[in-house]
């Protein structure tokens, strides 16, 4: 009886979705984990045709996916180490650290380019993208800034004016690499959280329409992004040029159907479709595992999103504005620009080079991303040892 009462215990408490006695969302940690596995799996099967060509190793970057996992892990348990505090004390230097590393890319020497776009830095391990922890920099120095003019914010009609122009400075530090999607990623975080602070609402119709006249501006003025937009709107037209990606795209998608083709009997990642293992990692996860899987992964995306604004919630509520404003933008970012890749993969919005949060390939996404897993996670920690001291660690 003993034993069947401890294991009738132990249920309850695995079933439930944070148990009172851990310290620590237990969700939100098996959410980030699961997402980094099937990132790997995907990863490894979209990216067999790619290796096996260019590397002589079909599993090339598999291996580097598998080492990319593993630093993401090791980098999330550090930076949950380091109390809240530190981020709001230093926002100031972690955004001129971005700022100089976004300068850095532009240096001819130093910045590496990769089929027309210089975006990246070289470290040892990997090439470092800049762009990605100028995103987790601004989120930072927004909450700050938010959390210090929080009144002003609010009552003045023209308070966005301030935080878009920091947004300006790092817009057009990526706009010179180029990167026009990492700039509309910063527009709609600073977008959301103005709307979560409160501020004034015809705002908000102001930034709308000067967000849509400045994309279609920058569309129709560049070359490349014209033939993107031309391509995305019928990509069938040119499937062999400005619809490659695109239309491949989409018959990865028709050939997955309901269930799919199964685990690496993909037809488009032997090459017909480029980036197949990075931007367009979905469309092979809706070939082989069909809108079952693409619709579980959005799932265990959403959660993740649901539970970051849980936690943003909560810190308001426990009148922490900095920590609420940090989890929020973190939450808005992983959506929006989960949303987008996903988006481009199916043909609803023109290609754009974002990845798809904790499953595409790619070394600086994960770990800027396991950071901010790691900054949600420490934000909650805290929250709850605020809520209760009683609280205890599942291992006390």
């Amino acid at each position: 009886m003993q034993f069947i009462d401890k294991l009738k215990s132990d249920y309850q408490r695995w079933s439930t979705i944070t148990p009172s006695n851990l310290l620590y969302d237990r969700t939100l940690l098996w959410l980030f984990i699961v997402l980094l596995l099937v990132g790997f799996v995907m990863v490894t099967s979209a990216s067999i045709p790619t290796g096996t060509r260019h590397e002589g190793d079909p599993f090339y970057y598999a291996k580097r996916d598998a080492l990319y996992v593993l630093l993401s892990f090791i980098t999330c348990y550090f930076f949950l180490r380091i109390p809240i505090e530190r981020w709001e004390k230093y926002y100031l230097w972690i955004f001129l650290i971005a700022v100089l590393l976004l300068l850095a890319v532009a240096i001819p020497g130093i910045g590496k380019s990769v089929n027309g776009a210089r975006r990246w830095l070289p470290f040892p391990l990997f090439n470092f993208q800049p762009a990605e922890f100028a995103k987790l920099a601004l989120i930072c120095f927004l909450s700050s800034y938010f959390t210090r003019r929080y009144d002003e914010v609010r009552s003045r009609k023209l308070s966005a004016v301030k935080p878009f122009a920091v947004v300006g400075v790092l817009g057009g530090l990526l706009l010179l690499q180029p990167d026009l999607g990492s700039t509309v990623v910063l527009f709609v975080i600073t977008f959301g959280l103005l709307f979560i602070v409160g501020a004034h609402f015809m705002q908000f119709v102001g930034l709308i329409l000067l967000g849509a006249v400045l994309f279609l501006w920058l569309a129709i003025t560049s070359a490349y992004r014209l033939k993107r937009l031309t391509g995305f709107m019928d990509p069938f037209k040119d499937p062999y040029g400005t619809g490659f990606q695109l239309s491949n795209s989409l018959m990865a998608f028709g050939r997955g159907e309901l269930w799919g083709e199964g685990l690496g009997n993909s037809i488009q990642k032997l090459e017909y479709l480029p980036e197949a293992h990075t931007d367009f990692v979905m469309a092979i996860l809706g070939e082989e595992f069909g809108l079952v899987g693409i619709l579980l992964v959005v799932f265990l995306l959403a959660a993740l999103v649901f539970r970051a604004m849980k936690i943003g919630k909560e810190s308001l509520q426990l009148e922490q504005r900095f920590k609420g404003f940090f989890a929020f933008g973190i939450s808005f970012w992983i959506f929006f620009q989960g949303f987008v890749n996903l988006g481009m993969a199916l043909g609803l919005l023109p290609t754009k080079g974002l990845t798809f949060p904790l499953v595409s390939y790619g070394g600086s996404s994960l770990l800027i991303m396991s950071i901010s897993i790691a900054i949600l996670l420490r934000i909650d920690h805290e929250n709850r040892l605020m809520c209760g001291g009683h609280a205890r660690l599942k291992d006390d």
